[in-house]
Order: structure tokens, then sequence, then C-alpha cells
């Protein structure tokens, strides 16, 4: 069994869960893990961090992914003006 690695470290939940479905869409499966009471206390987060995980085996394909979508390389469709 392989084991769970961080990724990433978010500053918030949204950013993390944002990050977890961008990898999910590539098919890696990836969790996120937060010290903040289940949601209901997210400033306990701010500690240290929303933290997003993958198997240990999947690491390097997240952060190429990550990478590359911090780089815009990733966009999910085209938005400019040309038909």
């Amino acid at each position: 069994m392989s084991d769970l690695v961080c990724v990433k470290t978010f500053s918030g939940r949204l950013e993390a869960e944002i990050a977890k479905g961008m990898l999910e869409a590539h098919g890696i499966k990836a969790m996120v893990a937060a010290d903040d009471a289940g949601g209901f206390r997210p400033e306990l987060a701010f500690s240290f961090g929303v933290r997003l995980l993958v198997l240990e085996g999947n690491a390097e394909q997240a952060l190429s992914l990550l990478a590359a979508s911090e780089d815009g390389a990733l966009a999910p469709f085209d938005i400019s003006d040309e038909d």
C-alpha cells in the first residue's frame, strides 16, 4: 500500500479543494487535510495550512499538473473572442 504525501500546502480550504478537483479531473485521487475542526474553525488552518495529499506514486504527476495550472498551461477552455 502506498503512503500519502503532501504535494502542496494552501492558505485556505477553497484553494485546496479547487486543486483537488483539478487533480481528480486528471485521474489522480487526492484528499484535503486541515486542522480546522472539520471546517467549523477555519482560522485554525492558518497555523499549519491546508494540505493537498496524493498517493506517493502519483506525487510527481500531481506536482507537474499543479505547476502547469499555476503557469496557466491548463486553461479549461479558451475564453478569447475569436470564433
